[in-house]
Protein backbone atom coordinates (compact mmCIF):
# COMPACT_ATOMS: atom_id res chain seq x y z
CA UNK A 1 0.00 0.00 0.00
CA UNK A 2 1.25 3.33 -1.05
CA UNK A 3 1.80 5.65 1.98
CA UNK A 4 -0.69 8.63 0.65
CA UNK A 5 -2.88 6.14 -1.40
CA UNK A 6 -5.81 8.05 -2.25
CA UNK A 7 -7.92 4.97 -2.51
CA UNK A 8 -11.16 4.87 -0.55
CA UNK A 9 -12.01 3.85 2.86
CA UNK A 10 -15.18 2.27 2.25
CA UNK A 11 -15.62 1.43 -1.84
CA UNK A 12 -19.10 3.02 -2.77
CA UNK A 13 -18.27 6.44 -1.14
CA UNK A 14 -17.15 8.83 -3.31
CA UNK A 15 -17.00 11.78 -1.42
CA UNK A 16 -18.75 13.38 2.09
CA UNK A 17 -21.83 12.54 0.75
CA UNK A 18 -24.58 13.15 3.28
CA UNK A 19 -26.30 10.03 4.96
CA UNK A 20 -29.51 9.51 5.29
CA UNK A 21 -30.76 11.68 7.66
CA UNK A 22 -27.27 13.58 8.79
CA UNK A 23 -27.87 17.17 9.17
CA UNK A 24 -25.69 18.58 6.08
CA UNK A 25 -24.65 21.51 8.25
CA UNK A 26 -23.40 18.94 11.04
CA UNK A 27 -21.40 17.35 7.72
CA UNK A 28 -20.26 20.63 7.01
CA UNK A 29 -19.11 20.53 10.82
CA UNK A 30 -17.19 17.23 10.42
CA UNK A 31 -15.31 18.49 7.90
CA UNK A 32 -13.95 21.79 8.93
CA UNK A 33 -13.51 20.09 12.59
CA UNK A 34 -9.56 19.81 13.65
CA UNK A 35 -10.96 18.77 16.98
CA UNK A 36 -13.87 17.04 18.81
CA UNK A 37 -14.19 15.93 22.32
CA UNK A 38 -15.14 11.99 22.02
CA UNK A 39 -16.60 10.59 24.87
CA UNK A 40 -16.44 6.92 25.95
CA UNK A 41 -17.99 4.90 28.96
CA UNK A 42 -14.76 4.07 31.32
CA UNK A 43 -14.21 0.06 32.94
CA UNK A 44 -16.41 1.75 36.00
CA UNK A 45 -19.00 3.28 33.69
CA UNK A 46 -17.90 6.78 34.46
CA UNK A 47 -17.74 9.05 31.11
CA UNK A 48 -13.95 10.31 29.81
CA UNK A 49 -13.39 12.94 27.18
CA UNK A 50 -10.46 12.91 25.17
CA UNK A 51 -10.22 15.57 22.01
CA UNK A 52 -9.40 14.07 18.67
CA UNK A 53 -9.73 14.63 15.32
CA UNK A 54 -12.63 13.69 13.95
CA UNK A 55 -13.04 12.61 9.77
CA UNK A 56 -15.87 11.95 7.98
CA UNK A 57 -15.90 9.59 4.81
CA UNK A 58 -19.81 10.45 4.34
CA UNK A 59 -21.02 7.20 5.87
CA UNK A 60 -18.97 7.01 9.23
CA UNK A 61 -16.88 9.45 11.71
CA UNK A 62 -13.19 8.52 11.79
CA UNK A 63 -10.40 9.14 13.97
CA UNK A 64 -7.20 7.72 14.96
CA UNK A 65 -5.76 7.15 18.50
CA UNK A 66 -2.44 6.05 19.20
CA UNK A 67 -1.97 2.88 20.75
CA UNK A 68 0.24 4.70 23.46
CA UNK A 69 -3.43 6.24 24.64
CA UNK A 70 -5.09 3.30 24.61
CA UNK A 71 -7.16 3.61 27.60
CA UNK A 72 -10.05 4.72 25.06
CA UNK A 73 -9.70 2.64 22.38
CA UNK A 74 -9.67 -1.05 25.52
CA UNK A 75 -13.29 1.14 26.81
CA UNK A 76 -15.02 1.32 23.31
CA UNK A 77 -13.77 -2.28 22.71
CA UNK A 78 -15.70 -2.67 26.00
CA UNK A 79 -18.76 -0.74 25.26
CA UNK A 80 -19.51 0.82 21.68
CA UNK A 81 -21.54 3.76 23.01
CA UNK A 82 -19.59 6.89 22.29
CA UNK A 83 -20.49 10.50 21.76
CA UNK A 84 -18.52 13.29 19.55
CA UNK A 85 -19.08 16.68 20.80
CA UNK A 86 -18.21 19.58 17.92
CA UNK A 87 -18.23 22.29 20.58
CA UNK A 88 -15.03 24.52 20.24
CA UNK A 89 -15.22 27.68 17.90
CA UNK A 90 -11.54 27.65 17.85
CA UNK A 91 -11.24 24.32 17.37
CA UNK A 92 -13.80 24.46 14.28
CA UNK A 93 -13.35 27.32 11.77
CA UNK A 94 -16.75 27.53 10.59
CA UNK A 95 -18.59 30.37 9.82
CA UNK A 96 -21.58 30.57 10.37
CA UNK A 97 -20.74 28.74 14.60
CA UNK A 98 -22.47 26.47 14.98
CA UNK A 99 -22.76 23.40 17.74
CA UNK A 100 -23.52 19.50 17.64
CA UNK A 101 -23.23 16.56 19.87
CA UNK A 102 -23.59 12.77 17.50
CA UNK A 103 -24.27 9.91 19.57
CA UNK A 104 -23.61 6.81 17.80
CA UNK A 105 -21.72 3.20 17.60
CA UNK A 106 -17.77 3.12 17.31
CA UNK A 107 -15.74 0.06 16.73
CA UNK A 108 -12.00 -0.13 17.24
CA UNK A 109 -9.95 -1.21 13.91
CA UNK A 110 -6.47 -2.56 15.24
CA UNK A 111 -5.48 -5.38 12.49
CA UNK A 112 -2.81 -3.10 11.40
CA UNK A 113 -1.52 -0.47 13.66
CA UNK A 114 1.78 0.30 11.49
CA UNK A 115 -0.65 1.31 8.06
CA UNK A 116 -4.01 0.90 8.54
CA UNK A 117 -4.43 4.06 9.46
CA UNK A 118 -2.91 5.03 6.14
CA UNK A 119 -6.34 4.99 4.25
CA UNK A 120 -7.31 8.30 6.44
CA UNK A 121 -4.22 10.55 5.36
CA UNK A 122 -6.48 12.18 2.24
CA UNK A 123 -8.94 13.08 4.91
CA UNK A 124 -6.57 14.04 7.52
CA UNK A 125 -4.42 15.95 4.90
CA UNK A 126 -7.21 17.89 4.31
CA UNK A 127 -7.69 19.74 7.42
CA UNK A 128 -4.02 19.78 7.99
CA UNK A 129 -1.81 19.33 4.76
CA UNK A 130 1.38 19.83 6.63
CA UNK A 131 0.53 16.28 8.15
CA UNK A 132 2.02 14.71 4.84
CA UNK A 133 5.67 16.97 6.05
CA UNK A 134 5.48 15.84 9.33
CA UNK A 135 4.98 12.04 9.43
CA UNK A 136 7.80 10.61 7.59
CA UNK A 137 10.63 12.74 9.84
CA UNK A 138 8.28 11.80 13.03
CA UNK A 139 8.73 8.44 12.63
CA UNK A 140 12.53 8.14 12.25
CA UNK A 141 12.97 10.70 15.33
CA UNK A 142 12.08 7.95 18.34
CA UNK A 143 8.23 8.83 17.91
CA UNK A 144 7.65 5.28 16.29
CA UNK A 145 4.58 4.12 18.78
CA UNK A 146 2.98 7.50 18.28
CA UNK A 147 2.53 6.26 14.67
CA UNK A 148 1.27 3.01 15.88
CA UNK A 149 -2.03 4.08 15.44
CA UNK A 150 -5.72 2.63 15.45
CA UNK A 151 -8.85 3.56 13.66
CA UNK A 152 -12.33 4.33 15.47
CA UNK A 153 -15.50 4.12 13.40
CA UNK A 154 -18.21 5.73 14.29
CA UNK A 155 -21.82 5.04 13.06
CA UNK A 156 -23.77 7.90 13.99
CA UNK A 157 -27.18 7.30 15.69
CA UNK A 158 -28.44 10.39 16.58
CA UNK A 159 -27.43 13.89 16.27
CA UNK A 160 -28.19 17.17 18.13
CA UNK A 161 -27.17 20.17 16.42
CA UNK A 162 -27.84 23.91 17.80
CA UNK A 163 -27.48 26.25 14.66
CA UNK A 164 -26.37 29.35 16.23
CA UNK A 165 -24.04 27.66 18.72
CA UNK A 166 -26.28 28.41 21.37
CA UNK A 167 -26.73 25.86 23.77
CA UNK A 168 -28.73 27.49 26.36
CA UNK A 169 -31.61 26.57 23.55
CA UNK A 170 -32.90 22.97 22.91
CA UNK A 171 -30.93 21.67 19.81
CA UNK A 172 -32.66 20.15 16.36
CA UNK A 173 -32.37 16.72 17.30
CA UNK A 174 -32.00 13.64 14.35
CA UNK A 175 -32.43 10.32 14.95
CA UNK A 176 -30.79 8.73 12.14
CA UNK A 177 -31.71 5.44 12.48
CA UNK A 178 -35.56 6.53 11.61
CA UNK A 179 -34.54 8.39 8.69
CA UNK A 180 -32.79 5.28 7.74
CA UNK A 181 -35.50 3.30 7.91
Amino acid sequence: MALFASSLYHEGVTSAIVVAGMPEAVVELLNKALVGELTVIDRKGHLRTDPLIPFWDGRYILMTSSILFSRKLEDIKRNPRVSLSLSDPVGIPAQPFSRATIQGDARVIDDDLHRGWYRLLPLWEAKEPIIKTFLKPMQKLGLPLFWERAVIEILPQRVLWWPDGDTTRDPQVTDIREAAA
